[in-house]
């Protein structure tokens, strides 16, 4: 057997799996703890459920353009294939790194706070943060080792978990008979211009809620119907997953008023702990790890297939394209968990985490402005499926990508000069990695 058909990833993924990677890639711990930091900035209830439905929205027009460009390339990698495509070798080359890194991060960050949940229920493992967190990476590294079968079946049990304790802490709060207090505020404006600055940075937030929307594009080389599946399990995964969000914010102040969860830090604790008493705070640290395992799950696979990707087009080590027998790229998932590995150990997230925000409007922008390149230069590409009301949908994609860009450079300069940086230093590589080619 040649090495090219042996390093090809398996086709053996359907749609029950896409749906459950993007919820399972996306429904994370931030939605139990947002609520509270944006009820403080708007102050308004109506104000507060517009901008999860606008977060969404954007998501929704943004799945569209990707069912496009994933069904006409279904690549390892996702959105740096179609940005290549369309802007040439350097475009792709940048972007998959940039891609790469957004999503290399969040696994150790989810080791280490899954092992901050496990300690809140067993408080004798105060000591164990790190080996605790260490040994759920490897875990999981052996689990992805034993083949992407595994891996499917755990990311649909652990989402569909996720759904129904989300499910249940909604139904819970609807049906608290006890006393509650007028959620809406009487007398607030929407038009006061610190309100206006409020509403911008809760979006930032809110996007960064929604963030592993398009987790279904890495894997459209697995799949066995991108045509089909991937634009189906975009569009039922994203609109599931602003439901259980705004249906979320609507439940939590049908309990509290908006200035008691303008205090909180976890408003979802202060919820449960209303409805079910003293154990609310041990139920949402249940429902907070089944989150955390789904997410973490989904975000092991998710990196070693765009370094893949990259390694297939001569971006990273040759190595990268070995394929074990249980269809998992070996080494590409090796290098992905050393990273996790180092970023567990020196443990800061903060910087990474507002960098993450950034690259990835920068690749969705892109992703779409590569869609109405492609439209244009390779009108005869094949496309199972083409986005609908082209190419005013994408147009409003890449505006509303861009005055998010603009609000981040504004509310984060810092992350802006390092991926300025990055993007200085990566030409020369680039120039570098193409002589060895």
């Amino acid at each position: 057997m040649s090495d090219s058909k042996k390093n090809q990833l398996k086709k053996s993924l359907g749609l029950s799996f896409n749906i459950a990677v993007l919820i399972g890639g996306t429904i994370g711990v931030g939605i139990l703890r947002t609520p509270g930091t944006i009820a403080g900035m708007l102050d308004n209830y109506w104000l507060i459920i517009a901008s999860w439905l606008i977060g969404g929205i954007y998501v929704l027009i943004g799945a569209n353009s990707y069912a496009e460009l994933a069904t006409m390339l279904p690549k390892a990698g996702g959105s740096y294939n179609y940005i290549k495509r369309a802007f040439g070798n350097y475009a792709g080359f940048l972007s998959g790194w940039f891609d790469y890194i957004t999503n290399a991060i969040p696994p150790a960050f989810y080791c280490i706070v899954i092992s901050e949940y496990l300690i809140i229920l067993f408080p004798n493992l105060a000591n164990f943060s790190t080996s605790i967190a260490i040994s759920l990476l490897i875990a999981f590294v052996l689990l992805h080792l034993s083949g992407v079968k595994n891996g499917s079946v755990i990311q649909q049990i652990t989402s569909l978990l996720k759904v129904i304790c989300f499910v249940a802490l909604v139904v819970a709060c609807f049906m608290y008979s006890g006393v509650k207090l007028d959620p809406i505020p009487k007398n607030n404006t929407i038009f006061q211009i610190g309100l206006l600055f409020g509403f911008f940075k809760s979006l930032q937030l809110i996007i960064g809620t929604y963030n592993g929307w398009n987790s279904v594009c890495f894997f459209a080389e697995e799949n066995e119907n991108p045509g089909k599946n991937i634009p189906k399990s975009l569009y039922s995964g994203v609109l599931l997953v602003i439901a259980i969000y705004v249906l979320i914010n609507i439940a939590f102040f049908y309990i509290l008023p908006i200035e008691t969860v303008a205090k909180s830090n976890l408003a979802a604790a202060d919820v449960a702990n209303i409805i079910f008493g003293k154990n609310g705070a041990i139920i949402v640290t249940v429902i907070s790890i089944f989150s955390l395992i789904s997410i973490l799950n989904a975000f092991m696979m998710i990196p070693p297939r765009i370094l893949y990707g990259l390694s297939r087009d001569g971006f990273f080590i040759e190595k990268g394209t070995t394929v074990n027998k249980g269809g998992t790229p070996i080494v590409a998932l090796l290098v992905s968990s050393l990273f996790s590995l180092f970023l567990i150990c020196i443990g800061s997230f903060e910087v990474l985490f507002s960098f993450a925000a950034f690259t990835s409007i920068i690749v969705w922008g892109l992703a779409y402005f590569s869609l109405i390149k492609l439209r244009k230069s390779e009108p005869d590409l094949p496309r199972p499926y083409r986005s609908f009301w082209h190419p005013w949908s994408t147009i409003i994609a890449i505006i509303a990508s861009f005055a998010l860009l603009i609000g981040f450079i504004f509310s984060d300069p810092k992350s802006f000069v390092i991926i300025v940086g990055i993007t200085l230093i990566s030409y020369p590589l680039f120039l570098v990695l193409n002589r060895k080619k």
